[in-house]
């Protein structure tokens, strides 16, 4: 059992998650500490070694750093390796519309999925989203199946892909939750979490925790993975400390933690609630819409003028349209250098970087709504990537109980 010097035990004053409790946003804040999770809370950066041992090539925001560090890396390499049992959990809170930021961990699942043939589970929060914003649960249901509009596009396997929604799921997931939160202390759900506004988000941390176990409350213990912006690392290192407690025969899930990505106007984190700052781009957003957030709102790392630029060049690593490329929207490794010499050397001026990266990005969208159901359309769509009879009966045997009012075979 974890003690006080745990590295996962999630008890010191600065582990307070964000509220986006389930949300893999991956968009800068220019104050985020990158160390703290390595220095103090046992993750370790990710070394050559490791990308080496990665399915080949490894997908662009592992080889370029946007995922920098994880959690029991190896044990993920290993299950990559031989093939062992793999699962992928990341999710989303649903309190609005998903934007760019919201979707780059789930093409990283989708990647790992296809490379590996892991199982994939995405849980939606959307139960932890009323709680916590001013919105109606008829807001957070329309929210919740525009987002899932999103998940089918990214092309998951529905063979090997669970989507849970808390709320509509509550038969497996409560119950679930229950279990564990017998074994939660609130010092440590107020230490990760901050004191609560209300009785429901106090209980959400075992919500949270439910959905990194539940691969293996369905599967059997077995190395599972949580790819996640970084300021999420407390959600893993909670559920770490609940899985060795022993209680229940789970596994410590991992966890592949990323940086930021800039918002567009540089400074400050993107947020699909909020209303300050430059725009997010919606997964929605058309080609013409995309070009114009990009030339109006992203940061330019060029000259004040174009004589200037010529001469002097300007500087790719605080050029958003750039950092947007070498994230994950350019794919070409010797594409990607080239953009960032000619910017450097001035040939390369910053609206033909920003154009470029406008097209790439818009592409992308182009293809991802191509394959975004209709609402009309997506509950029929949905339905193969729900949890299966067979799979929650599985899931609630787990912590000794049956289907309806029964108990599992062999308890009580």
């Amino acid at each position: 059992m974890p003690t006080n010097h745990d590295p996962d035990t999630p008890d010191a004053p600065d582990s307070t998650a964000s509220d986006h409790a389930a949300d893999s946003t991956t968009l800068d804040p220019r104050d985020v500490d990158y160390e703290t999770p390595v220095e103090r809370f046992g993750a370790a950066e990710l070394t050559d070694d490791h990308l080496a041992r990665f399915p080949q090539p490894p997908h662009p925001m592992l080889r370029r750093g946007v995922f920098y560090a994880g959690r029991d890396v190896d044990a993920l390499l290993d299950a990559c390796e031989s093939e062992a049992p793999l699962s992928v959990v990341t999710g989303v809170g649903p309190s609005g519309p998903m934007h760019l930021g919201h979707v780059l961990p789930f093409y990283v699942a989708k990647w790992l999925q296809a490379a590996t043939g892991a199982h994939v589970y995405l849980p939606l929060s959307d139960d932890e989203k009323y709680l916590t914003r001013d919105l109606s649960l008829a807001d957070v249901r329309w929210y919740t199946r525009e987002n899932l509009r999103d998940l089918l596009a990214v092309g998951f396997d529905p063979e090997r892909t669970r989507i849970v929604v808390d709320t509509a799921d509550a038969d497996v997931v409560y119950p679930l939750a229950t279990a564990l939160s017998k074994h939660l202390t609130p010092a440590t759900v107020e230490a990760v979490y901050g004191a609560p506004d209300s009785a429901g988000a106090g209980f959400y941390p075992a919500v949270q925790a439910t959905h990194l176990l539940l691969p293996q409350f369905v599967r059997g213990p077995h190395t599972t993975t949580v790819p996640i912006a970084v300021d999420q690392d407390p959600h893993v290192r909670l559920a770490r400390d609940l899985a060795a407690k022993e209680r229940f025969d789970v596994e410590k899930p991992g966890a592949l933690l990323a940086r930021f990505l800039p918002a567009l106007d540089g400074p400050g984190k993107m947020s699909t609630t909020s209303g300050d700052g430059a725009p997010t781009i919606a997964l929605t957003d058309d080609r013409e819409t995309v070009h114009e957030k990009v030339a109006r709102y992203a940061y330019s790392g060029g000259q004040s003028s174009v004589a200037a630029h010529r001469e002097h060049g300007g500087d790719p690593e605080v050029d958003v349209a750039f950092r947007y490329l070498r994230a994950f929207f350019e794919p070409d490794d010797a594409t990607v250098e080239r953009l960032a010499r000619d910017y450097r050397s001035g040939d390369l001026l910053t609206g033909e970087l920003k154009a470029y990266a406008a097209d790439r990005i818009a592409d992308f969208l182009d293809a991802h709504r191509a394959r975004r159901p209709s609402d009309a359309d997506l509950d029929a769509a949905l339905a193969p990537y729900r949890l299966t009879d067979r799979e929650r009966e599985r899931a609630l045997a787990a912590v000794g109980l049956g289907p309806d009012l029964s108990t599992a075979a062999g308890e009580h």
